[in-house]
């Protein structure tokens, strides 16, 4: 890729950051109600009816300044790093992220590497079978799961493993209160996280899939294959070496999309199984209007795909060539 495409390309990322952050100031503020009524509400436990509390705490936390006076303070602590401080809390947004990050990029991860796992050796297989049982098999199973409502099925892996058989731990990301060994914690972290990264994978699994098997069937009649036929070669390696190769390349962009969706779906699977990592709490945020706390899980789910994005843009260029400007 030229000099030139890079800076175009780091440009247009750089615009798109951008534009996600101004989202991510004015979205939390157009819903009804603010962090005032929510944390001082009727059903809250510290409820005052007080104005002059109320104007007391909007002046603390900058509420009371005109929006583009908030936005650009807001602007200002990104650039020092500061994204502020919760106001359900009290606490330092960025100590909130920095303890819930690792687990959702566990969770995140872990289902994304299954679930592409998975959708390519099943999308592999089925598309080189096209037409036969296998391959009706495999598309129906996955149509219908990638149709299946993920908190759902979460609540339903949660009956049946976890509390009628009892395999799996019901809720959370780890045992606090035993005393385990190193190799006994990583157990434990494994434990609990199968449930939850399974149920996530599941819809993931199928977008792979059909992409993948959609890629296979056109490879098909490919006269690559045809000559190599010609030339004796194994099956398996005009399966898996040749044709599966070309067909992975949308593949690639695929993962990068579906990153989104993973980070969208760990909000609810998080709040299913109780497990501690940001989308939990971005939920929990959501309902007490804590703007600090809804903008810094935000922001971090905006750097997160975005970055993926870039990194897919250079891999598919680097798989395919023809590509590079």
């Amino acid at each position: 890729m030229r000099r030139g495409s890079w800076l175009v390309k780091a440009m247009s990322y750089l615009a798109t950051v951008f534009l996600l952050v101004t989202l991510n100031f004015f979205l939390p503020r157009a819903m009804p109600g603010d962090p005032i009524d929510a944390l001082l509400s009727r059903s809250s436990t510290e409820y005052i009816d007080n104005e002059d509390t109320r104007a007391d705490l909007a002046e603390y936390y900058g509420l009371d300044r005109s929006l583009p006076v908030q936005y650009g303070r807001y602007l200002a602590g990104l650039v020092r790093g500061d994204l502020g401080v919760s106001i359900r809390t009290n606490a330092p947004v960025s100590d909130a992220l920095l303890a819930r990050l690792p687990w959702t990029l566990l969770l995140v991860g872990s289902a994304t590497a299954v679930a592409t796992a998975v959708g390519l050796i099943a999308g592999v297989h089925a598309g080189w079978r096209r037409a036969r049982p296998v391959d009706r098999g495999l598309l129906a199973l996955f149509l219908g799961l990638r149709e299946f409502p993920t908190f759902l099925l979460g609540s339903l892996a949660l009956f049946v493993f976890a509390v009628k058989l009892n395999w799996f731990p019901l809720a959370g990301a780890r045992d606090r209160f035993a005393e385990l060994s190193l190799i006994g914690q990583v157990n434990d972290v494994a434990n609990h996280l199968v449930l939850p990264a399974t149920v996530l994978a599941v819809g993931l699994a199928a977008g792979h899939y059909l992409v993948m098997r959609a890629g296979m069937v056109s490879e098909l009649g490919a006269d690559y294959l045809l000559l190599g036929r010609a030339k004796g070669l194994p099956e398996r390696r005009l399966k898996y070496r040749y044709a599966a190769r070309n067909a992975l390349l949308p593949v690639v962009s695929l993962t990068a999309i579906q990153l989104g969706f993973a980070v969208t779906g760990a909000i609810l699977v998080e709040r299913v199984f109780a497990y501690p990592g940001i989308g939990r709490l971005l939920f929990d945020s959501i309902g007490a209007r804590d703007y600090p706390v809804i903008q810094g899980c935000f922001l971090v789910t905006t750097i997160i795909v975005v970055s993926v994005n870039a990194l897919a843009d250079l891999l598919y260029r680097r798989l395919d060539p023809r590509t590079t400007g």
